[in-house]
Formats: structure tokens, sequence, C-alpha cells
């Protein structure tokens, strides 16, 4: 019984392989350990279905939400308020935010990998920001994109994007820079961001991807922390390793490491 129990991932399942004992010593046993169990059962669904309400309700929200925030985004438009279109753009990426934090832990029932060239997802992500790098004068310096990666577009957009934004938002120098490019190893491709913002304290550095982390030197009223912690956390669902870099008031690097496959070396073929 110890053997099978140890076999089993969830415990809580137990009492559905043990066999049935009708002694009057060991009757009370089995049927208390059965009505635990069923309860933990009942109390695990119920979880779960609160949990798909709670998804399903975002989503719903999400969605709905799109049609006043474009309303809005027309207005700006049409009275050419660049200040407004600012806002509302932050709008749209807390609201995505919010949508990709609910699906974060069912990201594999919404994913669909395919081979795609780095060039094809950043090249988008600086459209849509062209506006903020113009207004802030940055310098922007992409190049080495044309490598294919096997990954989900949508999901990889997301996380590159929340990079993005923190990258725009810290950079503090006269002289603005982001350059983005990849490398590619023997057993892996590098997709690099690096800034020459404000960068991050050695004693940060460790907590960085932490729920709600927003660091002790960053400009705290504008920071959510859950940007870099919803990176790391769809990047493990993604089998995309991401780490950063940093040097104080210099820069900050942060790297999306794909690791190559026979898979990779077929596409990069086809």
């Amino acid at each position: 019984m110890i053997h099978s129990c140890d076999k089993l991932k969830e415990k809580y399942y137990i009492s559905e392989i043990i066999r049935k004992d009708d002694s009057i010593e060991g009757y009370p046993y089995y049927y208390v350990l059965k009505e635990a169990s069923k309860a933990m059962n009942d109390k695990i669904s119920d979880i779960e279905k609160n949990e798909r309400d709670y998804e399903e309700y975002i989503e719903s929200f999400a969605h709905e939400i799109k049609t006043p925030i474009a309303a809005l985004s027309l207005y700006a438009d049409n009275m050419k308020d660049a200040s407004l279109k600012y806002e509302i753009r932050k709008i749209e990426e807390y609201v995505e935010q919010v949508l990709y934090y609910a699906r974060s832990d069912t990201a594999e029932k919404d994913y669909f990998v395919k081979k795609i060239k780095l060039n094809e997802i950043i090249h988008p992500l600086i459209l849509k920001n062209k506006d903020v790098l113009l207004n802030n004068e940055i310098k922007l310096n992409v190049h080495d994109l044309e490598v294919l990666v096997y990954t989900d577009e949508k999901w990889l957009s997301f996380m590159i994007r929340q990079v993005l934004n923190n990258a725009i938002k810290y950079l503090d120098k006269e002289e603005k820079t982001i350059e983005i490019y990849s490398e590619v190893h023997d057993n892996q491709v590098v997709l690099v961001i690096l800034d020459n913002g404000c960068g991050i304290r050695a004693s940060d550095a460790p907590r960085v991807f932490d729920k709600g982390f927003t660091g002790s030197n960053r400009k705290k009223e504008y920071a959510t922390g859950i940007g870099l912690y919803l990176v790391k956390k769809l990047s493990e669902k993604l089998d995309i390793a991401v780490s950063i870099e940093s040097k104080y008031q210099e820069y900050t690097k942060v790297s999306f490491v794909f690791p190559k496959s026979k898979m990779y070396e077929e596409i990069q073929k086809s």
C-alpha cells in the first residue's frame, strides 16, 4: 500500500486503488478514508469550476471592453490628441495583461506552435510602438532576425511586448537606445533585447520575475510588477528560457533562449 501511495502523483486518489476491508477493525478506516477523499475531490472540482468561470468572465470582459476603447482611440485620432492616445494605449496594455494573466495557468490549451521568423514577430511590435519610440526619440537598432524558431506567435509576441514596454519605460539617458537581435549557437537560438536605461540594482536582480516586484530604483508609480512575472511563467510553458543581465545605471539585457532540436533543423531547411 505504501508503495502504491508513493507512486501516485495526486495522493488524494489513494482511496480509489485501495481494496475494501469489511473487517470490524479495518472498515471504519476504509470508510473514513473514502469519505475524506470524496470531500477533497468535490472541493477540487468546485475550485476548478470557479477558475473556469473566472477565466471565462475575464475573457468576456477583455473582448467587450475593446469596443469602447476603439471608440476612444478613434476620438483621439480625430482630435489629434497624442496624450489621450497614449493613455488609451496604456489601457489596452493593462487589459491585455489581465487577459493573459487569466489564461496563464492553462496556456497550453490556447497556444499553437508553428515555425516563424523572429522578424515577423518583432517588426509588427515596432510598428505598434512607433509613436512612443518617435516621441521619446529612442534610437532602435534591429538586426539579424532572419532566423526561424518553433513557437507560438501570439504568446511570444505578448512576452516580447512586456519586455519592450519595460525597456521604453525605464530609458533615462539623453541618448536612448534599444537594440534587438538574435544569435544562433550550436544548440540554441537567442533573441536579445538590450537597452541603455536605468538598469537594475544587483540586490533586486534575483527578484525581477517575482509577481508584484517593482524594484527599489524603478518608477513604481508606473509599475505593476506583473509583466515580467507573466514573461517568466509563460516562457516555462513554451519551453523558452528567459534571463536578465543588467548593470545599474548602464543597461539591461533580456534574452529569450529557444532550444534547437531535430525539428528546428528541419524547419530551417523548409
